[in-house]
Parts: structure tokens; sequence; C-alpha cells
């Protein structure tokens, strides 16, 4: 009697998890947040569409230094603005004074819709910079980065 009443405790509990599926139980392992990942634009995979943006040295770099440092300060305001608008996920400059200057994570679908956004830089404008654009799919989790950075930078660009 003992074991039949231990046997319908055990089947009583597993009872909710016969509403989930195999998948769901391996979601919610492994931590799962469906609010976030939809606020986010995540796919099943945690992934979303962005555009990278490889920015080059452009055909005209013959500014005297004063308009060289004009140029540089609105190409980051830009920087910044593309940012605060949600549309640039991560940006940098590479090391190394090669001919790649730095790159862009937009968050867009379309390489269209990126080089729209960098025709608002100053640096393309004037022919310092020339951007290389190219579909790229990442994990939608760096959307965040942008919040976390403005906790960790003590200075602002």
């Amino acid at each position: 009697m003992k074991a039949i009443k231990a046997l319908a405790g055990i089947l009583l509990l597993g009872l909710p998890l016969l509403s989930y599926s195999q998948e769901d139980l391996q979601e919610e392992k492994a931590g799962f947040d469906p609010e976030l990942a939809r606020q986010l634009g995540a796919d099943e995979y945690g992934m979303k569409h962005y555009v990278i943006a490889f920015l080059k040295r452009g055909p005209n770099s013959s500014q005297n230094k004063e308009e060289a440092d004009r140029l540089q300060r609105a190409h980051l305001d830009n920087i910044k603005a593309l940012a605060d608008q949600g549309k640039l996920v991560v940006a940098g400059p590479f090391l190394d004074n090669g001919d790649i200057r730095g790159m862009y994570i937009f968050n867009v679908e379309t390489v269209e819709e990126a080089e729209a956004l960098t025709k608002t830089d100053p640096a393309i404008q004037a022919g310092r910079l020339i951007m290389e654009l190219h579909p790229w799919y990442g994990s939608a989790a760096l959307i965040k980065t942008l919040e976390i950075h403005k906790s960790v930078a003590k200075k602002q660009i």
C-alpha cells in the first residue's frame, strides 16, 4: 500500500510536467528568457541579423590637421548619435594603423539601411573614410553592449 501511495505521489508531482514538451524543459533549464528574447529580436537560437561595416582609409585624407581634427570630432559625434538611436551596437578603431581603420556593427536588417546610416558620417562625406558593408548573423545579446558600456566608461569620447 505504501508503495502505491508513493507511486501515486510521484505521478501526481509529475503531472504538471506533461504540459511541457522536452524542448520547453530544456529551454527552462538553460535559463531561457522569452520576454528578453522578444525585446532583443532574437530568433530561436538567440541570434539576429546585423550589418558589419569595415571603415577603410578613403581617397581624400589630405586635410590639414585642423580640418582632420574637426572631421574626427564630427565622426565621433555621429557614432554617438547612431548609438543613442540604437542603430549602432558596436564601434571601435583598429590599432594597427592599417588601411582598415575600424568597424561598426549596425543594428539593422539590410545593407541598404546601413548604407543610408553611413552617409550621415562627416568623415564619409569628406572622403576621409569609406565603408565596406556585410550582412552578419550574430547574438541578439549584442544590443545590450551599449547599455553595459555606459556603466563601464569613465569618460565620454
